[in-house]
C-alpha cells in the first residue's frame, strides 16, 4: 500500500475544517485512510501510531500536514493536489462596510480590524499554542470559546481566573458546542430562539438538551458551553458560575438548566447553592449524581438529558416538572415483535456511540436496567474494556474517544470507523441489539443516513448468514432546521429498519426493554 503526504509550510487551518477535509479526501476511490492535522509533536505522535506516518518528518507545529493511504500511486496524487487546492483558495472576509475578498487575517488583532465590534473569539489551534492564543483575545477585551484540546489544567485555570476578573468569560478548553444570540459555534443545532438558557460542561448533551427543547415547540435564549474539566475541583466551575450568574441577570431568560458529567462535590455544593439564589427556576442534569443531594429550592433534579429539556418546557410554560423515566408506550408493539425475532442465545447490547455524553447517559441507564456495561469510559475500574477495540456481553463505545480518533476525523464527520465496529458486532452471534446515535447540525456529516444504511443492510446479511436477526435501537440528535434534515434523517433509517426513538435516554431503556422481553 502506498503512502503520500504533503507539507504546506506556514498554512494555518482549525481542526474542524481538517476534520471535514480528511473525511473528504477519504470518501475518495482508492484512499484508504487519510488525515490533515497541523505539524505539531503530538499530532505526527498520532499519525504514526495509526501506520500512517514512518521514520522521520520534518514538518513543524506551523505547517499543514497531509497525509493519505491508497493502492495508487497517481490516484494518491491526484487526491493531494485537490486537496492543496481547496485549501489555497481565497476566502471572503467580512468587513464592517462591505463583503469582499481579501487577504484572509492572520492574528486576533487583524480579525478585530476587519470586525471591530466583535466581542468573542472563537479559537481552535493546537492544544500547546491555543491558551496563548486565548490570553491575547481575553487581552483585548473578548470573550473566548476554546474549541481547542489538550490545553494543560494549570493553563486553563489561569485563562478562567482572568476572564473572571475582567469581567469576560472562558468557554472551554474542548468546548465543542455553543450558541450564543442565536448563532451555533462548533458542533452545534438550529434551534429557535426562547427563554431557556443552558449552560453545559458537555458537547453532546447540550445539542441533546437544546434540541429536544426546540423539537417541544420552545426555544433557547443563550447555549453557553464550559468545557469538561470546568467543574473538576481545581477549576472550581469558574465558567458555569459566570454563565449562570450570566443567564440570571438575562431579562431573555426565563428557565435555566446546567448540564454536566459528574461534578467534583465540592464544586457542585458550591454550583448549586449560587442556583438556588438566582431567582429563576435552575433544572439540573448532573448526569449520575443522585437527585436528592441535588435539590434546593427553586432547583429541579433530572435523571436524564431527555428529562431536563422536559422539566425546562414545563418551566418555561407555566406548568410543575414531571418526572418521567419510562419507555413511551407507543414503541410496546416494536419491542414485542424485536424480541420475537431474537434467538435465546442473543443476550446484549452493543451501543457504539458518536457522543460522548450521550454514551455516558447510555452506560448510566444500562447498569440499572440490564446490569454491569463494559465501556471504554467507566465509571469504575473493574468495567473497562481491557481491549477497547473488542466488545464483551454488554458494552458501550464512546468511539469519539481519543484512541479512535488518533489519525482520524471525529465519528460525527467520518462514519467509517463506526460503520467498521457495527459488522464486527453482526458477526458476534450474542448480540441482540445494536444501539446508535445520529447528531445532526453544524460541523457533523451532511447526510449520516446514507453513510448508516448500506452497513446497516450488511450487518443484516451477516446475522441471516447464520440464521440470526439483529435488532438496530437509536435517535437523532437534532432539529428541522439543521442543515441535515431531521425529518428526512429520521424517515430514511427508519425505511432501513432501524427502531427510532426521541431522545438517547428512550432509545436506552428500549433496548434494555428488547433484551429482557426475551
Amino acid at each position: 500500500m502506498a503512502t503520500l503526504q504533503k507539507i504546506m509550510r506556514n498554512h494555518y487551518r482549525d481542526s474542524v475544517s481538517l476534520m471535514q477535509l480528511s473525511s473528504r479526501l477519504v470518501d475518495l476511490s482508492g484512499v484508504v485512510q487519510a488525515s490533515a492535522v497541523m505539524a505539531t509533536d503530538s499530532n505526527l505522535a498520532l499519525l504514526k501510531e495509526a501506520g500512517l506516518l514512518e521514520g522521520k518528518n520534518d514538518a513543524g507545529p506551523n505547517d499543514l500536514l497531509i497525509v493519505i493511504q491508497g493502492d495508487d500511486d497517481a490516484l494518491l496524487e491526484r487526491a493531494l493536489a485537490k486537496a492543496e487546492d481547496q485549501l489555497n483558495e481565497r476566502r471572503a472576509v467580512w468587513s464592517e462596510d462591505s463583503v469582499k475578498q481579501r487577504i484572509a487575517p492572520r492574528s486576533i488583532e487583524m480579525g478585530l480590524n476587519c470586525m471591530a465590534k466583535a466581542n468573542l473569539a472563537l479559537i481552535s489551534v493546537p492544544g500547546e499554542y491555543a491558551g496563548s492564543e486565548a490570553l491575547k483575545a481575553l487581552h483585548l477585551g473578548l470573550h473566548v470559546m476554546l474549541f481547542s484540546s489538550n490545553v494543560d489544567l494549570s493553563e486553563e485555570i489561569q485563562l478562567k481566573k482572568y476572564a473572571r476578573d475582567h469581567d469576560l468569560i472562558v468557554m472551554g478548553p474542548d468546548c465543542g458546542s455553543a450558541i450564543i444570540n442565536g448563532i451555533p459555534l462548533g458542533f452545534a443545532n438550529v434551534v429557535r430562539r426562547g427563554d431557556i438558557g443552558c449552560v453545559a460542561a458537555s458537547g453532546s448533551g447540550l445539542q441533546q438538551v437544546t434540541s429536544l427543547i426546540d423539537r417541544a415547540g420552545e426555544g433557547i435564549s443563550q447555549a453557553i458551553g464550559t468545557g469538561g474539566r470546568d467543574l473538576h475541583v481545581n477549576v472550581g466551575g469558574i465558567s458555569m458560575s459566570q454563565g449562570l450568574e450570566t443567564l440570571a441577570e438575562d431579562p431573555a431568560t426565563k428557565v435555566i438548566v446546567l448540564i454536566s458529567k459528574p461534578p467534583a462535590p465540592e464544586v457542585s455544593e458550591r454550583v448549586l447553592e449560587k442556583a438556588a439564589r438566582v431567582g429563576k427556576p435552575v433544572v439540573v442534569s448532573f448526569l449520575g449524581v443522585h437527585p436528592a443531594s441535588v435539590k434546593r429550592p427553586h432547583v429541579f433534579a433530572s435523571g436524564t438529558l431527555e428529562e431536563a429539556a422536559n422539566m425546562a418546557v414545563a418551566l418555561s410554560q407555566g406548568k410543575n416538572p414531571e418526572h418521567n423515566g419510562e419507555v413511551n408506550i407507543k414503541y410496546e408493539n416494536q419491542t414485542t415483535a424485536a424480541a420475537s425475532k431474537l434467538s435465546p442465545e442473543q443476550k446484549f447490547i452493543r451501543g457504539l456511540y458518536s457522543g460522548g455524553t450521550l454514551g455516558y447517559e447510555a452506560v448510566l441507564l444500562l447498569n440499572d436496567l440490564v446490569g454491569p456495561v463494559n465501556t471504554n469510559t467507566p465509571m469504575e475500574p473493574k468495567f473497562a474494556l481491557a481491549d477497547v477495540w473488542q466488545s464483551k456481553q454488554h458494552t458501550v463505545i464512546d468511539l469519539g474517544d481519543g484512541v479512535f480518533t488518533r489519525g482520524r476525523p471525529h465519528p460525527m464527520i467520518d462514519h467509517r470507523l463506526r460503520n467498521e465496529r457495527i459488522l464486527r458486532e453482526a458477526a458476534d452471534s450474542e448480540v441482540a441489539v445494536i444501539l446508535l446515535d445520529v447528531v445532526l447540525g453544524y460541523g457533523s456529516h451532511i447526510d449520516p443516513a446514507s453513510e448508516m444504511i448500506p452497513v446497516i443492510d450488511n450487518a443484516r446479511k451477516i446475522a441471516a448468514r447464520a440464521s440470526r436477526q439483529l435488532v438496530f435501537v437509536g435517535s437523532v440528535c437534532g432539529t428541522s432546521s439543521d442543515p441535515q434534515g431531521l425529518s428526512g434523517q429520521e424517515s430514511a433509517l427508519r425505511n432501513a429498519g432501524m427502531i427510532l426513538t426521541e431522545s438517547n435516554a428512550q432509545a436506552v431503556r428500549l433496548a434494555a426493554k428488547i433484551v429482557r422481553s426475551r
